[in-house]
């Protein structure tokens, strides 16, 4: 089978895709990686001459509009990303090519990220840092995580694995998802119509889902204020997901305690944003899921278990559903 892999000179060398990078991963599944051919890409430089014989796309942006006269043999199209709504909608992807993505990369650093971020607003560590700018001495007492409730918004890889190590700090585990059938890492399970119970009172809200037309804007003012007084939030998902507006003026009146956010539209976050000096709120640069020493390495094991699905017809996994654009 062809295998031909794109990268982007413009994002992070820890996303480049190089022959190098592959061949490293090819060595961990030597029987699989026999079974392909392999050719390699920079911003889709030759794509149509590369696409004419590939059963394989390993790629994130490319000429997706020609995508279907040009790659008459294309099979499987797998994106080195968890969000695909950069590709949305799907109607330029032919009905018979299994579309995938890397669910899984990301979830060991982002519940890190996350864990840090929830005992940082714990210890009131916003204002703690801000009155060390400010030269100003006053003591902020944080207690412990044990016994408090965060409500998590997304139960995929991010918030499964930011869910299962907050666990191991006592916190209780409210899980809002599509299918709200119980979960052993969440102490109690919502469907979308249950996310105001489900933040009724809670101590920390962290957004974890991916970006659709069901979760953009999903959380807003209505569902801030079901919060308990002096709350955190935490958004490693996508930035349109919550209402920043709603979420600043929370924060600057002191009805929410702290926030940590790590996704921005647009991104880069314009210098000129008023989120950069909103009272309480640590702003990092869309850094909080990736690994550079481990992205793309994990990225190919995750391929290559699905390749080996592929091959002996079984199920494949991280299969985006195209009506629900994850």
């Amino acid at each position: 089978m062809h295998l031909h892999i794109d990268s982007l000179r413009w994002k992070p060398p820890h996303m480049h895709l190089t022959p190098e990078v592959y061949e490293a991963a090819a060595r961990r599944h030597p029987d699989l990686a026999a079974k392909l051919t392999v050719t390699f890409s920079w911003d889709s430089e030759d794509f149509e001459k590369h696409m004419r014989t590939a059963n394989i796309l390993f790629a994130q942006r490319f000429p997706k509009e020609t995508l279907a006269a040009v790659a008459p043999n294309l099979k499987w199209l797998n994106v080195p990303s968890a969000g695909v709504e950069y590709l949305m909608p799907l109607d330029w992807l032919p009905e018979d090519v299994i579309f995938t993505n890397n669910s899984g990369t990301h979830g060991p650093r982002a519940a890190e990220s996350v864990t840090m971020a929830v005992m940082m607003l714990n210890s009131g560590m916003p204002q703690l840092l801000a009155n060390q700018r400010a030269c100003k001495w006053e003591q902020v007492h944080g207690t412990v995580l044990a016994g408090k409730t965060a409500a998590v918004v997304g139960f995929g890889s991010l918030g499964r694995s930011s869910a299962q190590a907050l666990r191991n700090f006592g916190v209780r585990i409210r899980a809002v998802r599509r299918n709200p059938a119980p979960d052993p890492d969440a102490d109690a399970v919502f469907g979308m119509d249950g996310l105001h119970t489900a933040l009724k009172d809670a101590d920390f809200l962290i957004v974890a889902a991916p970006l659709t037309k069901e979760t953009r804007g999903m959380i807003g003012a209505g569902e801030l204020d079901c919060l308990k007084r002096g709350a955190g939030v935490v958004n490693v998902g996508r930035g349109p997901i919550v209402d920043y507006d709603a979420l600043r003026a929370r924060l600057e009146s002191g009805r929410l305690g702290g926030a940590f956010l790590d996704v921005f539209e647009p991104e880069p976050l314009p210098a000129d944003s008023p989120l950069w000096t909103t009272r309480n709120l640590i702003v990092t640069p869309h850094v909080s899921s990736d690994d550079p020493a481990n992205y793309l390495p994990r990225a190919l094991d995750i391929f290559f278990e699905n390749l080996g699905r592929m091959l002996k017809g079984e199920k494949m996994a991280n299969v985006i559903d195209r009506s629900l654009g994850y």
